[in-house]
């Protein structure tokens, strides 16, 4: 059948370990972060950089971070960037097994120190189907007797061998905001890396592949019509935390997103779900 066990990091992050015939993963309480998933038989599914040290209070730089209530910089310069989720301690609800699936719920109170960032009685879940496939959903609900506004990212890091022969695909008919400018609209159904890349995708269709040295990865999104695409290139390498300055030539991210005009309004007592699976086609 598998197990689901807990453990601890050296340097003091607790983490969860699933071990099952169809997969092995590791999700950290820290941001309810996953930061390696590898079906048996197959390659690892996400990156994370060697420069990471796991420590407590920082995101990790690879994985699945949660951008959660806001992606990107808040109106208010003072708060954190990307929300405040990806650094606080997540509680582990629930673990099911069926079929050999695994299914966690993972849970964040939001502290009286996170309320001034976010005042609003809100209720956040994540919620992780781990098979061959990695399935990850992000659930909002809305306590309050007012709607409630937010921006969301599933920070999806993946291991793509050689950014120089990497494409991207998927991307036909939508548009892109881009180093603040745009919108442009997509040109053809591919994406070449050849420069920084920093788009934020709308009008997306469900499915996006990365056709990489080492095979096709698939990721598809639910309740979600934006995305971003991001490679850091050479220059801002040199500028990341936690980040070795050849990173960028073996990583990119396509993140699961409710950003711009897809962003997220919820009516009182409204839930929402947003669903990124990946999987090696």
């Amino acid at each position: 059948m598998g197990s689901v066990t807990t453990s601890k990091h050296a340097n003091g992050l607790e983490y969860v370990d699933v071990n099952t015939p169809l997969c092995k993963a590791r999700i950290f309480m820290q941001g309810a972060q996953i930061d390696y998933f590898e079906p048996v038989g197959k390659k690892p599914l996400l990156w994370v950089s060697s420069a990471d040290d796991y420590q407590p209070g920082s995101g990790i730089r690879g994985g699945i971070p949660v951008c959660w209530p806001w992606f990107g910089m808040s109106d208010n310069p003072d708060f954190p960037q990307h929300g405040f989720a990806r650094t606080r301690i997540w509680s582990l609800e629930s673990v099911k097994m069926r079929n050999q699936v695994v299914d966690l719920k993972f849970t964040l109170k939001i502290s009286e120190e996170d309320k001034q960032y976010w005042p609003h009685d809100t209720s956040v879940e994540l919620l992780f189907s781990l098979s061959d496939t990695l399935s990850v959903s992000l659930v909002n609900t809305n306590h309050c007797d007012y709607d409630v506004s937010l921006t969301q990212a599933l920070h999806s890091y993946f291991p793509i061998n050689d950014i120089h022969q990497l494409t991207a695909t998927g991307f036909e008919t939508s548009k892109y905001i881009e180093f603040a400018k745009g919108p442009f609209q997509q040109e053809g159904d591919s994406v070449d890396f050849t420069r920084e890349t920093d788009r934020v995708y709308t009008d997306l269709g469900e499915c996006q592949e990365l056709h990489t040295p080492d095979g096709v990865i698939e990721v598809r999104r639910e309740n979600s019509s934006s995305a971003v695409l991001w490679n850091p290139w050479i220059e801002k390498s040199t500028r990341l935390s936690r980040f070795n300055s050849d990173d960028y030539q073996t990583m990119v991210c396509l993140e699961a997103a409710n950003v711009l005009e897809d962003k997220l309004t919820l009516a009182p007592n409204e839930s929402h779900t947003l669903t990124t699976t990946i999987r090696w086609k």
